[in-house]
């Protein structure tokens, strides 16, 4: 029996192509122009072979039934690039310890509020949001000791000093990538740019991978967002959200960066991707710049 039949592709229709780029967009806000037709086909042709619609139009009408939304979810999840590293551009995460951390460690002892709010937007398989747990904790027990609170220190010492609390919330559409940031253990390809004094404070060795430590674990909570929906994590001291905003027009840029200002508490800082920028998307925001980090802090409207 020859299966050349089955292995010929269907053909995508100028029609299909715009039904299916509108339903993704609708969806979760990606938009996929000239450029990246070939990359969305490729990635619906999978998913097509695996539901074995015969056509995308069928597969189409398989996406908008009631029975289609776990499969529209599996399409999403598979035309995101979940590329992640830890400590990537340092230069931004020196920004974010040294400067803007440190800041906010100021004003919150000065109003005697002591937690503090990290949102890693899009964290994909974890590591973004463990380096600023990391970085985060090194900075508060370096600004504690130059500034430490009259409290009796419970033993064993712990990660966040009383009566600071620190927190992290990692976020993605993709439910597979946030099961892998939640288990926590990495291989030693993906530990290739943390150091040896991070690996022994933060990590423990078990066979030849890395898992993180408790301690640091409990300061990071997963959770499942997408970002074209109103409801989004509030009270956010910083957002990162790297390398997500190039998967979206002009139209959903704009709304996303109105999202992020609505989410930050006043003075917040929004970071996002080295090569993103929010120049020429509001004006709610100013550029702060640091050696080679960039950042954005949320401006205060005078009423």
């Amino acid at each position: 029996m020859s299966t050349s039949g089955a292995a010929l592709a269907p053909i995508l229709t100028e029609a299909e192509l715009r039904l299916l780029q509108a339903l993704i967009y609708q969806e979760c806000g990606m938009h996929f122009d000239e450029r990246r037709t070939h990359f969305l086909q490729d990635r619906l042709l999978r998913r097509l072979r695996e539901c074995r619609a015969d056509s995308f139009y069928a597969y189409y009408r398989l996406l908008i039934s009631g029975e289609g939304k776990q499969e529209l979810a599996k399409l999403v999840e598979n035309l995101t690039v979940n590329e992640t590293s830890f400590f990537r551009h340092k230069a931004q995460l020196d920004l974010f310890q040294n400067h803007v951390f440190e800041e906010l460690l100021k004003q919150k002892q000065s109003r005697r509020e002591y937690s503090i709010r990290v949102w890693s937007a899009g964290c994909s398989t974890g590591q973004e949001a463990y380096t600023l747990a990391m970085l985060a904790s090194d900075a508060l027990a370096y600004y504690y000791l130059r500034n430490p609170l009259p409290l009796d220190m419970p033993l064993p010492k712990p990660l966040i000093p009383p009566p600071w609390r620190v927190e992290v919330l990692a976020s993605d559409i993709s439910y597979s990538v946030l099961r892998t940031g939640q288990e926590g253990t990495y291989s030693e390809n993906q530990m290739a740019s943390v150091d040896y004094s991070f690996r022994l404070r933060y990590f423990d060795k078990v066979g030849d991978r890395y898992a993180i430590k408790k301690a640091l674990k409990e300061m990071v909570h997963f959770d499942f967002h997408n970002l074209k929906t109103e409801y989004l994590p509030q009270r956010n001291d910083v957002i990162f959200c790297r390398n997500v905003m190039m998967y979206f027009d002009e139209a959903e840029q704009k709304r996303l960066v109105e999202k992020f200002y609505r989410c930050l508490n006043v003075g917040g800082y929004l970071f996002v991707g080295h090569a993103e920028s929010l120049l020429g998307l509001t004006d709610k925001f100013h550029m702060v710049h640091r050696e080679s980090g960039t950042a954005y802090q949320r401006v205060e409207v005078k009423r």
